[in-house]
C-alpha cells in the first residue's frame, strides 16, 4: 500500500470548471494538459484496485437531463452548461474551461431505463466567491462539500459500456476490502476534450461514508 500526502491536479474527459478561493483550491497536474486550472486534491492512500482521495469544498455550475441514453443526455447536459460559461449568465461573463467534468449517475438504472443524469463543470477560481447566476432556468449552481472519495481511473473514452464496466471494477474492489460508500449513485468524472485522442484520463468515484478504508494492494 502506497500512503502519499501531496496536493494533485484533475483533468477530464468533458471538462468541469474549478477554483481555489475561500473553500476550494485549483493548480496545476500532469492530468491537466488541456486546461489552465484543474481540481485539487489529496492522495489520503493509493493501491493498484483504487486510490482514496480528499477533496475540499468547491462550487459547481450543473444541469439535469432525462434520457434512456447515457451518452446523449451528457451531451445534451454539456452544451447547456457550455452556453453558461461562453455568456448565457447575468453577468454576460465568459468562464474558462477547467477540468475535471463529472456527471452524477443514478446507481441501478438498467438499459431502456429513463434516468436522470446530473452534470457538474468546476467554476474556476476567478469565480468561486460570487459566480454569476445562469438566464437558463435548468441550470443552477450548486456545492459540493469536503469529501472523501474513492477513485478508479482509466485510459480511453468515457462511453457508456467503459463507464459501466470500470463502476463495476471499482464496486467490486471496494466491497472485497469491506469499504462503506454511497451506494445511490456515483460519479463519471472526464478530463479531456473530444479532441484529444491519445493518453486520455477518466475516473469513477464513489463517495467515502464513515472511515475511509485503503486498499491493500500495491
Amino acid at each position: 500500500m502506497l500512503i502519499v500526502f501531496e496536493r494533485i491536479w484533475a483533468t477530464g474527459a468533458i471538462v468541469v470548471l474549478f477554483a481555489a478561493t475561500v473553500t476550494g483550491r485549483i493548480g496545476e497536474h500532469s492530468f491537466c494538459s488541456e486546461t489552465k486550472e484543474c481540481l485539487l486534491f489529496d492522495v489520503v492512500c493509493a493501491g493498484s484496485d483504487y486510490e482514496v482521495r480528499h477533496y475540499d469544498a468547491a462550487k459547481w455550475v450543473t444541469t439535469e437531463v432525462e434520457s434512456m441514453f447515457r451518452d446523449v443526455a451528457v451531451t445534451r447536459a454539456f452544451r447547456k452548461l457550455f452556453k453558461y460559461i461562453t455568456g448565457e449568465n447575468e453577468a454576460g461573463a465568459k468562464i474558462e474551461m477547467t477540468a475535471p467534468v463529472i456527471t452524477k449517475v443514478k446507481e441501478g438504472s438498467n438499459m431502456w431505463d429513463t434516468s436522470v443524469y446530473v452534470l457538474s463543470f468546476l467554476l474556476p477560481s476567478d469565480f468561486q466567491a460570487q459566480p454569476p447566476k445562469p438566464t437558463d432556468p435548468s441550470v443552477y449552481l450548486t456545492e459540493l462539500p469536503d469529501m472523501n472519495v474513492y477513485v478508479k481511473s482509466f485510459g480511453g473514452w468515457m462511453i457508456s459500456m467503459v463507464a459501466t464496466r470500470q463502476t463495476q471494477s471499482l464496486k467490486t474492489a471496494l466491497d472485497k476490502a469491506q469499504a462503506t460508500y454511497e451506494t445511490d449513485y456515483h460519479y463519471e468524472v472526464g478530463y479531456n476534450s473530444p479532441m484529444k485522442i491519445l493518453n486520455r484520463h477518466n475516473e469513477v468515484w464513489y463517495i467515502v461514508k464513515g472511515q475511509p478504508v485503503c486498499p491493500t494492494g500495491e
